[in-house]
C-alpha cells in the first residue's frame, strides 16, 4: 500500500496535466477541451503544492522548529558537523537573519504559497462543479497551512493571494495574519473532502482543517494575546466525535518506513519515498556508523544528531514503550552479540595521556546521555570514539532497509497531524480553562484524555495532571514532530537553559525576517531585537 500510494503521489506530483516539466507554466496548458472535471483531475494539478511542502519540511524546516530546542543537537566533532555553526546557532538561540535555514524555510513557504496562487487562479477559471470547490478549498486549505508555518516562525509576515503577484507585498501584523488564516480555513470547510484513508491520506481534508483550527487556537493567547481555548476544544472535537480517526495500537509503527494511510491516527502526513518522494533523512543524521548492520541500513550513516541529557531524562516511566525509541547504553547486534568497535586507546580517548596510547582494543559501543564539551565555542565535543558515542540517538522514524543507498533518503511518512496531539491538545485546553466535553457519551477530562495515550504507550495512568506535568507528556509523545519549539513558547519555557544555552531573550520567539528577503522587498520591517 505504501509504495502503491508514494507511487501515485509522485505522478500526481509530476504529471499535472501532462506535464512533466514543472517550470512549464501550466496556464498555458489548459482550454476548455482539458480542463479538469473529475476529482482525479483536479488532485493530479494540486501535487505542485504537496511536492514543495515534501521538500524541505523534514529537514530544514524541522531543524528550525527542533535543534533550537531541547529535543535535538547537532554538535561539532573535531570540526566535524561544524557547517559554519549552522546548528550551534540555533542550539545556543544565536542566530541571526543571514541563517541558511531561514533563507530556506521563507522561499519554501512562499514557494508554497506561490504555486496555492497560481493552482487556485487555474482552478477559478474552470466549470462550476462540486469537484472544482472541493479542489478550491483544498488549496486553500494548504495555503492556510503554508500561512500557519510563516507566522509561527516569522510572527509579521505578508499576505499574497493573487498569481502573478504584480507589486512587493506589505507585511501584516500576526493577527491580521491569524484571523486570514482562520477565515480562509473556516470558508473552506463546507467544501472540503470528508474521506479519509488512501484518496486524502498526505493532503488536505475536512479534519486536517479542524486539527490546523485547534493549533491555531491552542496558541491564541501567544500568537494574538486572545485565550481562545473554547475554540480549541471544539475543534478537537469535530475530529473525535467523527470517529474517523483511532489511536494505533502500536506506538512505532505510526513512524515506520511501512507507514502510511492505514495507519488510522495520522490525520495529515508528509508522504516520502526513498526514490521518488525524497526528503526524510533521519536515520542518516541520527545513526552511529557501528550500528548501520544490525539496522540493515544500505549506507554509513552520519552520527551528527541526537538528544539532550535532560530531554532524554523525560523518558523515565515505567513500561512506556515510547522509551524504545531511543538508543541508550550499552548496545548489542540483533541476536545479542555485542557491537564491538576495533580501536586503540587514544582512539577510544584523546585525553588518554599512557605511553601505550596506540595500543588495540576492542570497545563494546555504549551511548552516553551526557554531552561533554571539548570546545565550548565551537559546541565541540570531540571525535574520538567516546566522542562519536555521545547523545542518545532516536529511532522513533525507524531505520530504513530500503533507503535510498546513495542520497540516503528513507521511505518513513512524517506526521504533522495526529490523533494523539489533537487529544492532548484537548487537555491543555480545558487545563487552561476551557470546559471539559462529552464525545460520544464520554466526558472527556484532560485525566482521560491522557489516560488514552498513556494506555497505548503502556505506561502507568494518571490520576490528576498539571500543565506542567502536561508539557512533560507532550514532550513523550511528541518528540522529533516539529512541535517543541512551539509548545516551549506557548508554556513560556523557550528561552530557559538546556543542554549548552544560557537562557535567552525573549525576542527570540520568533525569528528574524532573512536579510536576503529584506534586500529584496524593502517593505519588510525586522522583527524587533535582531
Amino acid at each position: 500500500m505504501k509504495k502503491i500510494f508514494s507511487t501515485c503521489t509522485l505522478a500526481l506530483s509530476l504529471l499535472a496535466f501532462s506535464c512533466t516539466d514543472l517550470d512549464v507554466d501550466v496556464e498555458s496548458e489548459l482550454t476548455p477541451a482539458n480542463f479538469p472535471t473529475s476529482d482525479a483531475q483536479f488532485v493530479a494539478a494540486t501535487g505542485p503544492v504537496y511536492t514543495q511542502l515534501s521538500s524541505i519540511y523534514a529537514v530544514n524546516y524541522w531543524r528550525l522548529q527542533e535543534l533550537s530546542t531541547d529535543e535535538a543537537i547537532i554538535p561539532a566533532r573535531d570540526g566535524n558537523y561544524d557547517d559554519g555553526g549552522r546548528y550551534r546557532t540555533l542550539h545556543l538561540h544565536t542566530w541571526n537573519a543571514d541563517h541558511i535555514y531561514l533563507k530556506d524555510a521563507w522561499q519554501w513557504g512562499y514557494g508554497g504559497i506561490n504555486t496555492c496562487n497560481r493552482i487556485i487562479s487555474l482552478f477559478e477559471k474552470t466549470p462550476d462543479t462540486d469537484a472544482k470547490a472541493t479542489a478550491i478549498a483544498e488549496m486553500k486549505t494548504m495555503r492556510a497551512l503554508y500561512y500557519f508555518f510563516m507566522m509561527d516562525l516569522f510572527g509579521n509576515v505578508p499576505i499574497v493571494e493573487t498569481f502573478p503577484a504584480t507589486e512587493l507585498p506589505e507585511q501584516k501584523t500576526r493577527e491580521q495574519v491569524f484571523a486570514y488564516i482562520e477565515k480562509e480555513l473556516k470558508e473552506a470547510l463546507p467544501h472540503l473532502s470528508e474521506k479519509t484513508g488512501a484518496f486524502t491520506y498526505g493532503r488536505a481534508n475536512k479534519f486536517m482543517a479542524f486539527a490546523l483550527l485547534e493549533k491555531m487556537y491552542l496558541n491564541a493567547a501567544y500568537y494574538i494575546g486572545q485565550p481562545r481555548y473554547t475554540e480549541a476544544v471544539a475543534m478537537a472535537d469535530s475530529i473525535l466525535a467523527s470517529g474517523k480517526y483511532q489511536l494505533s495500537s502500536d506506538y512505532m509503527s505510526i513512524f515506520a518506513p511501512q507507514n502510511g494511510p492505514q495507519i488510522t491516527e495520522t490525520i495529515f502526513a508528509v508522504p516520502y519515498e526513498a526514490n521518488l518522494v525524497q526528503g526524510n533523512h533521519f536515520s542518516r543524521y541520527g545513526l552511529h556508523t557501528a550500528i548501520q548492520q544490525k539496522y540493515n541500513v544500505p549506507f554509513r550513516p552520519s552520527i551528527a544528531m541526537s538528544t539532550t541529557e535532560d530531554f532524554y531524562a523525560k523518558f523515565n516511566l515505567p513500561g512506556d514503550v515510547r522509551n524504545n525509541t531511543w538508543l541508550a547504553g550499552k548496545q548489542y547486534e540483533s541476536n545479542g552479540d555485542p557491537i564491538m568497535i576495533s580501536t586503540t586507546k587514544k582512539g577510544l580517548d584523546a585525553s588518554y595521556a599512557g605511553s601505550d596510547g596506540s595500543a588495540k582494543i576492542q570497545w563494546h559501543l555504549e551511548f552516553f546521555p551526557e554531552l561533554k564539551l571539548k570546545n565550548a565555542a565551537t559546541m565541540d565535543i570531540g571525535n574520538d570514539e567516546y566522542g562519536k558515542a555521545q547523545g542518545v540517538r532516536s529511532i522513533k522514524y525507524y531505520p530504513d532497509p530500503n533507503a535510498h543507498p546513495t542520497t540516503r533518503y528513507q521511505n518513513n511518512d512524517v506526521p504533522v497531524f495526529r490523533l494523539a496531539d489533537v487529544m492532548l491538545m484537548k487537555a491543555e485546553a480545558i487545563l487552561r480553562g476551557a470546559t471539559a466535553t462529552t464525545v460520544n457519551g464520554e466526558l472527556q477530562t484532560p485525566v482521560v484524555l491522557v489516560n488514552k495515550i498513556r494506555a497505548r504507550a503502556k505506561a502507568p495512568l494518571v490520576t490528576g495532571i498539571t500543565l506542567d506535568e502536561l508539557l512533560e507528556e507532550r514532550a513523550r509523545e511528541m518528540a522529533w514532530e516539529a512541535w517543541r519549539r512551539n509548545d516551549l513558547i506557548r508554556f513560556g519555557k523557550y528561552d530557559e537553559a538546556w543542554g549548552f544555552k544560557s537562557s535567552s531573550e525573549s525576542f527570540r520567539n520568533l525569528y528574524p525576517i532573512p536579510a536576503t528577503e529584506r534586500a529584496l522587498n524593502p517593505n519588510l520591517n525586522q522583527n524587533e531585537g535582531y
